[in-house]
């Protein structure tokens, strides 16, 4: 599913226009990263949380041409699925 799919899901479910309707994911959308860059966690209640975690830097070898690469550290999000999506998902 895209997100032009999402608007258009949320724009027909809620009744609302396809312009309202894109504000309001942007929205949910923005917020969620605001957070996050924050370093706080977004807890959706039986659909799960995202949080931040932290990366260390290292070197790793990529395989085809023996080559040294060094990745840096930094944060990345992550998601954890809660209770009523995962059993959602596994019907």
């Amino acid at each position: 599913m895209t997100k032009k799919e999402i608007i258009n899901l949320v724009a027909r479910k809620a009744h609302l226009t396809k312009k309202a309707a894109n504000e309001a994911v942007e929205v949910f959308l923005n917020e969620i990263g605001r957070v996050l860059a924050k370093g706080e966690k977004v807890v959706l209640s039986g659909f799960g949380t995202f949080r931040v975690i932290s990366m260390k830097g290292k070197t790793v070898k990529i395989p085809k041409t023996d080559k040294m690469v060094t990745i840096k550290a930094h944060r990345a999000p992550k998601f954890t699925a809660g209770k009523r999506l995962k059993k959602q998902v596994a019907r």
